[in-house]
């Protein structure tokens, strides 16, 4: 599959503040990556650096297949890292006019565009009548004017109501769904679980996790137990490589699984340790646990 874009140990700092550290992956032709992490957490830094809008520290970013200069490369993208910004007293047609005039391409995409985001039949209406999501589906047609091999989105929901996050995402669909590939910052894990296919978690500046979401999903889970004998439970869960880490949490022990290990070989190890338990329910873990995990995991 053909590359689209890759980082290759991108590093910026601003003074004595990491932004991005060391940051590496590659993003492939027809998908929809998700780069999540906590607000803070170099996400709008790093899309800033591949935009030619932030220079990096150190590190590389290669467009394509790396024969294409920056300036030329970022003609076949489309973005959206601010706030829409149109003139008020202008059409949403008059305005994507305008747009096609700066980009140098042909306004005659200006209908179809529209009609993607749900907005042709509001070509003629002013811009200062748009609600807070309209505004953000006519800044998604604007990025579509030049048809973007890649659409770079940087929390594309942020402050939308419910009905209007629900319609960005679901453009955000259509348009993968016909072909481009798609790029969007966001610090909410419902977001990325259900538009994206690949996702690049990161905190701190720092890479936790990159590849498919389905993957991540794909995890061993874990095991909830009691037992009177919690200290030697402790202690034979602290030896053995089947769990990767366990915590106390309302007086029971949650073990996760770097293995897989069922529930009755478990029990059987433990007893002929002399380790009874009084209570033992093994457990997948959501998407959302294994991101709070990640997450916490790094001071």
């Amino acid at each position: 599959m053909e590359n689209i874009l890759t980082l290759n140990n991108l590093t910026k700092k601003f003074g004595a503040l990491t932004a991005v550290k060391d940051l590496s992956f590659t993003i492939k032709k027809g998908n929809v990556y998700g780069i999540l992490g906590p607000n803070g957490s170099g996400k709008s830094t790093t899309l800033g650096i591949v935009l030619n809008v932030v220079n990096s520290t150190s590190g590389e970013f290669i467009w394509f297949d790396g024969n294409t200069s920056t300036h030329d490369a970022l003609k076949k993208v489309g973005a959206i890292i601010e706030r829409p910004n149109f003139y008020p007293y202008m059409t949403a047609a008059q305005n994507l006019k305008l747009v096609c005039q700066i980009k140098g391409v042909d306004s005659s995409k200006i209908e179809e565009k529209l009609e993607v985001v749900g907005l042709l039949d509001r070509k003629d209406s002013k811009f200062r009548t748009f609600s807070l999501g309209m505004k953000q589906r006519l800044a998604i047609a604007s990025a579509l004017l030049n048809d973007p091999e890649i659409l770079i989105l940087d929390e594309p929901t942020n402050g939308l109501d419910p009905q209007g996050i629900h319609q960005i995402r679901e453009i955000i669909k259509k348009i993968a769904s016909q072909g481009t590939t798609i790029l969007l910052a966001s610090h909410l894990l419902d977001e990325v679980e259900k538009v994206c296919s690949h996702v690049v978690i990161i905190r701190k500046g720092v890479k936790l996790y990159s590849g498919p979401v389905d993957e991540m999903n794909a995890s061993y889970g874990f095991f909830e137990l009691k037992s009177d004998q919690k200290s030697a439970l402790t202690e034979w869960l602290s030896k053995h490589n089947d769990f990767k880490n366990f915590k106390e949490e309302d007086g029971k022990i949650i073990a996760f699984l770097a293995h897989e290990l069922d529930a009755e070989s478990l029990n059987r190890q433990l007893f002929k340790e002399g380790i009874v338990l009084t209570h033992l329910v093994k457990r997948k873990e959501s998407l959302e646990e294994q991101f709070l995990q990640l997450t916490n995991n790094l001071n």
